[in-house]
C-alpha cells in the first residue's frame, strides 16, 4: 500500500532531479499536489537538507543530502568498483570520453565516466538519464533482451533526440538484431549531433544491465578506426569476464 506523503516526497525528488529547480507553483501544477500540502513537504525536506532554495527563496532544487546519498550509492556499487580501472585504461588508451551506463526502464543512466583529454568532447554528467534507444549504451543493453521485452520497456512513440535517432520500431529491432550478431552497438549521432559512440554490454548479470562506451566527435573519427575501438572495449569486457569467473561466449 502506498503512503501518500512518502509517495509525494519521492515524486518531488524525482522531478527536481530530472527537471532542475522549480517554483512552488510549477511543482504543484506538474505533480498535481495542492500548494498548501506541497509547501509543508518542501519545508520539511529543506530542514533535512534534501531540498535547497535559490537566493530569491522562490525556486527549489536538490540539496546536499541528495548528493551524499547518490555518492554513497556509487561507492557501494559493485559494477562501478569493478569496472573503474578498466574505464581508466580505456581513457588512457584512446584519450576520449568513456562511460559506464546502466539500463533503468526505458532509459540508460550514466554511472561513471572518464573525461576526454580534448577540449571538444561530449557533454555528460554522472546520473544523467537518456532514452535507451537513442544511445549506444542503451542499444547494447536492449539487445540483451528479446524484442517482446524491449517493446514492453520502451515508450510509444519513441522520442527523437536528433535527425538520426531511430524512432521506427521495426528499424530499431533490425538494429538490435545486428548488435546481437556482432556483439557491440554504435550510435551515429543518434543522441548528440556530431558525436559517435561505440558500446558493449558488461556481463555482470544475465541479461546485462551495465555497458561501457567510447564517445568521439566525428571530426576525430577517421575511417577504419571503429574496429580499434571495438577491440579496446572487447578486451575490457573480457577482463570483466575473467574477474567474474565467466568464460567468453558462455553468457
Amino acid at each position: 500500500m502506498t503512503v501518500k506523503s512518502s509517495d509525494r516526497t519521492l515524486e518531488i525528488l524525482e522531478r527536481l532531479a530530472s527537471h532542475g529547480r522549480r517554483t512552488l507553483g510549477e511543482l504543484a501544477r506538474e505533480l498535481g499536489i495542492p500548494k498548501s500540502s506541497l509547501h509543508g513537504i518542501l519545508r520539511t525536506m529543506a530542514d533535512r537538507g534534501w531540498v535547497e532554495t535559490d537566493p530569491s527563496g522562490t525556486r527549489f532544487g536538490l540539496g546536499l543530502r541528495a548528493l551524499q546519498v547518490g555518492a554513497a550509492y556509487l561507492e557501494a556499487d559493485d559494477a562501478v568498483t569493478l569496472v573503474g580501472t578498466l574505464l581508466d585504461d580505456l581513457a588512457a588508451q584512446f584519450g576520449e570520453t568513456v562511460h559506464l551506463g546502466r539500463l533503468d526502464g526505458p532509459y540508460v543512466v550514466y554511472m561513471a565516466k572518464r573525461e576526454s583529454i580534448h577540449p571538444l568532447r561530449l557533454f555528460s554528467a554522472i546520473g544523467r538519464r537518456l532514452p535507451a534507444h537513442a544511445t549506444a549504451l542503451g542499444k547494447a543493453l536492449l539487445a540483451e533482451r528479446e524484442d517482446a521485452e524491449v517493446a514492453a520497456i520502451l515508450p510509444a512513440p519513441l522520442p527523437r533526440l536528433t535527425a538520426r535517432t531511430l524512432v521506427n520500431p521495426s528499424e530499431l529491432y533490425t538494429e538490435l538484431a545486428r548488435i546481437r550478431e556482432r556483439g557491440y552497438a554504435v550510435d551515429h549521432e543518434e543522441n548528440t549531433d556530431g558525436i559517435v559512440c561505440v558500446a558493449m554490454a558488461v556481463p555482470l548479470r544475465r541479461p546485462a544491465v551495465d555497458a561501457i562506451s567510447l564517445s568521439i566527435p566525428i571530426s576525430r573519427l577517421p575511417d577504419g578506426v571503429e574496429p580499434t575501438l571495438v577491440e579496446g572495449l572487447r578486451r575490457a569486457v573480457d577482463q570483466v569476464r575473467a574477474a567474474r569467473g565467466l568464460l567468453a561466449g558462455s553468457w
